[in-house]
């Protein structure tokens, strides 16, 4: 084989060729929007993978200790999450009309059946298999995995604990299982921190803003549905806006949200 042939291309390394085969509408034409459909909801994934790849990491550096590099880290997963929203108002330039061109094309297939949003909830705190319910069993055998590990916030009060002997053993120990409760004592100690340790209250804030910037796209996603489908049934049989609604306000990180009314 020719250098020529062998050598590494642009399209090559980020495999083009492959990338751009894997839009395939369903609608007969096909209805114009519905590549805008696709190509907004695989690139939502490539983000979700992006996503659980800086988590990985920043629970591995969290854990070590690694100030800055976790800073850096949550920075990037905020920036991403702002991405992950402006791409809404891309979504929302398809009118009702344009989307019910193909919307029955779609039968049974939801958003619900993402299998790394469910992994994203699960890395960031959620223990509810119900959630999973409807994924294959390879993914949910995924999202298992990760209930049963430490989330991020384990991995937060880990490196807390580290600069304040003060976090109580038995959160630090507890089962990874279960819903993580709000900790009377652990905001003591974040409260502590806010005053004492800028480094440590910079990792706290990058949390808060993670956890806003999450909600901002639950509202976006929220609205844009009511103002695609209004209140129909999902295309998965959930209740659509009405179930999107009511993970609204949920906060994350519930332990730095009831500190504010304390500085």
């Amino acid at each position: 084989m020719s250098d020529h042939q062998s050598a590494l291309t642009y399209s090559k390394y980020l495999a083009i060729d492959e990338l751009l085969n894997l839009q395939r509408p369903l609608s007969e034409g096909p209805e114009h929007d519905e590549l805008l459909f696709i190509t907004i909801h695989q690139t939502y994934e490539l983000w979700f993978k992006q996503i659980l790849h800086e988590i990985t990491k920043v629970q591995s550096t969290l854990e070590s200790g690694d100030t800055y590099y976790s800073l850096s880290l949550l920075g990037r997963i905020r920036t991403i999450l702002k991405i992950c929203v402006a791409q809404i108002d891309i979504l929302e330039t398809m009118t009702p009309l344009q989307f019910n061109s193909f919307r029955g094309r779609l039968e049974s297939a939801s958003g619900f059946q993402s299998a790394q949003f469910r992994q994203l909830e699960a890395m960031l705190g959620r223990r509810d298999m119900k959630a999973a319910s409807h994924l294959s069993p390879e993914s949910q055998a995924k999202v298992t995995k990760i209930m049963s590990s430490p989330s991020l916030w384990d991995s937060t009060l880990k490196y807390i604990s580290t600069r304040s002997p003060k976090i109580p053993v038995d959160v630090l120990e507890r089962d990874y299982k279960l819903q993580y409760q709000s900790n009377q004592e652990v905001q003591e100690v974040l409260l502590e921190i806010h005053r004492s340790d800028p480094e440590a209250s910079m990792i706290c804030e990058r949390l808060v803003d993670i956890d806003e910037g999450l909600q901002e796209w639950r509202y976006r996603h929220v609205k844009m549905v009511e103002r695609t489908i209004g209140h129909k049934v999902g295309t998965g049989g959930s209740s659509g806006a009405g179930y999107l609604a009511a993970t609204l306000f949920a906060p994350t990180f519930a332990d730095l949200w009831e500190i504010r009314s304390r500085f």
